[in-house]
């Protein structure tokens, strides 16, 4: 049944900068399709409480490691309700390793992180562009959102080979915007330092942007999310990867 409000995919969305982007555009009217690798019974509790409130939200496991379950939750996806209006590409895994320990970021490490990290978003972006051009019919272009880092921008982050990936996943999203546009509008967001029980102890993270970035905090996930909906609000921007470091970078 074709829903009468727009359907949007956030991947990697039952905790953290996934769920307040889920919990985000469900307030502003999209039918949510929520996703995780694991944590199922986590993701249709939250997609009944955002159905609740919203009247659309939905749940679907799967693997974005494996290329049937990427094929499988797009067109999953898209059966809930005819469509398919915004993707966001949250989901991503990192690994932490010392950028001097070039031995310990072994070929495992880089095929693993650039599978989930790069390949996936783009095969999703791949399996659902027949959906997203034809939600431009509506008068809207279609959206895709990627989740990057600021470790993607600069010489930072957990690891060189989650480094890399994140920056292959930037250009990945230059390149899809010239090819997929005007139908198709892709942006990236690249947070920086993000307040999560993740890097709960990332004690000297929290220390240097409580110091030197001139917003003198890391970001919240719901700060994240704003950064996303404004994209997707969006009729025009295109190919832009908008960092949200509070300014770090100025420093």
């Amino acid at each position: 049944m074709n829903a009468p409000h727009p359907v949007a995919l956030v991947t990697g969305s039952t905790s953290g900068i996934g769920m307040a982007i889920a919990r985000r555009l469900s307030r502003e009217g999209y039918a949510v399709v929520l996703h995780s690798r694991s944590s199922a019974e986590a993701g249709e509790a939250l997609a009944r409480e955002l159905a609740q409130e919203s009247g659309k939200a939905a749940y679907i496991q799967a693997d974005l490691a494996d290329d049937a379950q990427r094929v499988r939750l797009i067109r999953e996806s898209i059966a809930l309700w005819g469509r398919l209006d915004v993707l966001v590409n949250n989901a991503g895994i990192s690994r932490v390793i010392p950028h001097d320990d070039l031995a310990a970021a072994t070929p495992e490490v880089w095929h693993e992180l650039h599978e989930v990290n790069v390949v996936a978003p783009f095969r999703l972006v791949t399996e659902a562009q027949a959906a997203l051009r034809e939600a431009a019919s509506n008068g809207k272009p279609g959206c895709v959102v990627n989740v990057s880092s600021h470790a993607g921008v600069r010489p930072k982050g957990a690891s060189i080979p989650y480094a890399a990936s994140k920056a292959a996943l930037n250009h990945v999203t230059r390149l899809l915007a010239l090819s997929l546009a005007p139908e198709i509008r892709v942006n990236a967001v690249a947070p920086g330092l993000v307040d999560t029980p993740l890097t709960a102890d990332w004690t000297g993270a929290q220390q240097l942007w409580k110091d030197r970035s001139p917003m003198r905090r890391a970001a919240t996930p719901d700060d994240i999310a704003q950064a996303v909906a404004m994209l997707v609000a969006s009729d025009y921007l295109t190919g832009e990867i908008l960092l949200a470091d509070g300014g770090l970078n100025l420093t």
